[in-house]
């Protein structure tokens, strides 16, 4: 046995030793998976009379969002060292308050309906259980900071893991506090189970559901993701790392956690490259959350206030700064080509290109205002998100180190100089973040601060690629452009979206109009097949049916390109170039081909 491993046993048994008379006992009971249901128990000590109150979040860690997870809530009693019934009373949505005539042992009971997969916070069928504590298991301010045992009852050929330690048998896990337990999600059923180490760390990852994936391949390559974190930051804030993976039907998305990630995608969508691909982006981007919010998150949200908003104008770095490292590491590990790193760069820069909100909202605003955020035509007109936006802002911040710096100090060495500073008490706030690069550069960041995030930001993409010896080309061939987006069914086009100062928005068109012909033609497919029939600048007649009534537009066409952009190498990059891509993403710039992909000689 390694020593790395009989100090980890060591370790285990003081952990498991200290927990024997944990403070607060949590069990959680499931006999009828079928249904749904969970029945919740939770005992400990209450060491003075009068009021007292249980709470579970109105939000989980990862999702800036109220969710009111205690909607499913029943049947809640509460008992005292006698086992006799205490006085109950709901005061608020998310809170219990209970009379305590005497100080000693209380137990709580309540249970849990668990049917809802997609927010990852708690899901029970007959195959497993997703258990993200936050939406189980209560919590009183008085005993919040006090350790605790999770017990599970489960259907006897369920396996039962999470990034916490075991406690005295399989089903038992404990935390050194509520805010690790909440922080920590479990996930038991039927699964497939892997493990490796790595670095000195143990890894396992467990897949829930059947679909088209590689398990071994998977595993491979998370294993490949895993070795890349030295390349930012120097150490670890866990010992133990967990990857859950939902292949299942009707959920996507991930969250991060202290000590693990749960990610979840349609059972068919790791097949094709592209798909894998976004798989793997997206284990990395979780893998990079473990340091970034975990160990160092911003201030307003330490420590978590479970049920407010906790409102901050810094999410764009744990979330977009997450989103711009996350395929650096695919670059760094192999996974991921040069040529697919550029060409997810270019999408991303189409996109803005074509985005109204980011001529409207900062970066900061959007941060702050994330609790209250909304989708669609409203949003993308006039907002813009932390991850996207904040992905810009973090490359732009990138570029601004390494030219300040001479290409000593880039973006990952200021959140190596984040996590070394905060990894421990975790709250950093945007001073401190202003102080670290003026002290990498030698230079105030104030100015740029209040440019690029305080404000909406300026972006200038080609100084940036031409900087590490990149270029972007864009289509000339254009097609015919309304500016919206619209689903078509039962021979009509249902209007979603309506891009502002577009041909569609300067016409007058709006979200839930339905388009039923055009010039007076019913549609008999999809509006972006019909349009394919006409060239820019020509005008057109919508027929919409709008609340019941048909009313009549004339859209004058503008102009979209036919592809998307390109970005790759330049020619004969200068020495200076090849030195900055080399700082910026870690990797050599590769030869730009001879001829592009359509087989012309590029000059």
């Amino acid at each position: 046995m390694s020593v790395f491993f009989c100090r980890f046993a060591a370790l285990l048994l003081i952990l498991q030793a200290s927990f024997v008379e944990a403070d607060t006992q949590y069990q959680i009971s499931i006999t009828q998976p079928e249904h749904h249901l969970a029945d919740i128990e939770m005992s400990f000590v209450a060491d003075k009379s009068g009021p007292l109150q249980l709470k579970l979040p109105a939000w989980r860690s990862g999702k800036y969002q109220i969710l009111d997870l205690a909607s499913g809530v029943r049947l809640f009693q509460a008992f005292d060292s006698n086992n006799e019934l205490l006085a109950v009373d709901k005061i608020e949505k998310s809170t219990w308050q209970l009379q305590v005539a005497t100080p000693g042992q209380i137990k709580i009971k309540y249970q849990v309906y668990a049917n809802e997969l997609g927010q990852r916070t708690r899901h029970i069928d007959d195959s497993h259980a997703y258990i993200n504590a936050s939406a189980y298991l209560m919590y009183a301010d008085e005993t919040r900071h006090q350790p605790a045992t999770v017990q599970l009852k489960v259907p006897q050929n369920w396996r039962s893991t999470s990034g916490m330690p075991r406690g005295a048998n399989p089903h038992q896990f404990l935390a050194a506090d509520y805010d690790v337990l909440a922080d920590s999600p479990i996930e038991t059923g039927i699964h497939q189970f892997f493990n490796f180490e790595a670095d000195g760390r143990s890894y396992e990852v467990v897949i829930w559901g059947e679909g088209n994936y590689d398990p071994k391949q998977m595993v491979t390559d998370l294993q490949k993701i895993v070795a890349q974190a030295p390349s930012i930051w120097q150490g670890y804030p866990y010992q133990h790392y967990l990857f859950i993976i939902h292949a299942t039907n009707g959920a996507k998305g991930a969250t991060e956690h202290l000590n693990s990630t749960v990610i979840q995608r349609d059972r068919f969508t790791f097949g094709s490259r592209e798909h894998y691909l976004q798989f793997l982006s997206t284990a990395a981007h979780e893998l990079i959350h473990t340091w970034n919010v975990k160990a160092y998150r911003p201030a307003e949200l330490v420590p978590y206030d479970y049920l407010q908003p906790n409102y901050s104008k810094l999410l764009w770095i744990s979330e977009g700064s997450t989103s711009y490292f996350q395929d650096q590491l695919l670059l760094r590990a192999g996974l991921m080509t040069h040529a697919e790193f550029y060409k997810d760069l270019a999408k991303r820069l189409d996109k803005f290109d074509r985005l109204p909100g980011a001529q409207v909202q900062s970066v900061a605003q959007s941060s702050f205002d994330n609790w209250i955020s909304l989708g669609g035509d409203h949003a993308d007109n006039f907002s813009v998100n932390i991850y996207s936006e904040g992905y810009f802002v973090s490359w732009l911040l990138d570029h601004y180190l390494l030219n300040q710096s001479g290409l000593k100090a880039n973006y990952r060495t200021l959140h190596q100089q984040l996590y070394q500073r905060f990894g421990k008490t975790t709250a950093f706030t945007a001073k401190d973040v202003q102080k670290i690069a003026e002290e990498l550069t030698g230079k105030s960041l104030t100015s740029w601060w209040q440019q690029q995030v305080e404000s909406p930001l300026e972006l200038d993409s080609d100084t940036l690629l031409t900087a590490a010896g990149l270029q972007r080309t864009k289509e000339k061939e254009q097609l015919a452009w309304l500016g919206l987006t619209s689903s078509n069914q039962y021979g009509k086009d249902r209007v979603s979206k309506v891009e502002r100062n577009s041909p569609s928005w300067q016409a007058g068109i709006t979200v839930d109009d339905e388009i039923v012909a055009v010039n007076q033609l019913q549609l008999k497919s999809a509006l972006t097949e019909r349009l394919k029939d006409f060239k820019p600048g020509q005008i057109i007649e919508l027929s919409l049916f709008r609340e019941g009534r048909l009313e009549h537009k004339k859209v004058t066409l503008g102009t979209l390109p036919a592809k998307p952009s390109q970005i790759k190498p330049v020619m004969k990059p200068t020495p200076s170039q090849r030195k900055f891509h080399k700082a910026w993403l870690g990797v050599d710039i590769e030869p730009a081909k001879e001829k592009d992909d359509s087989g012309v000689k590029a000059k």
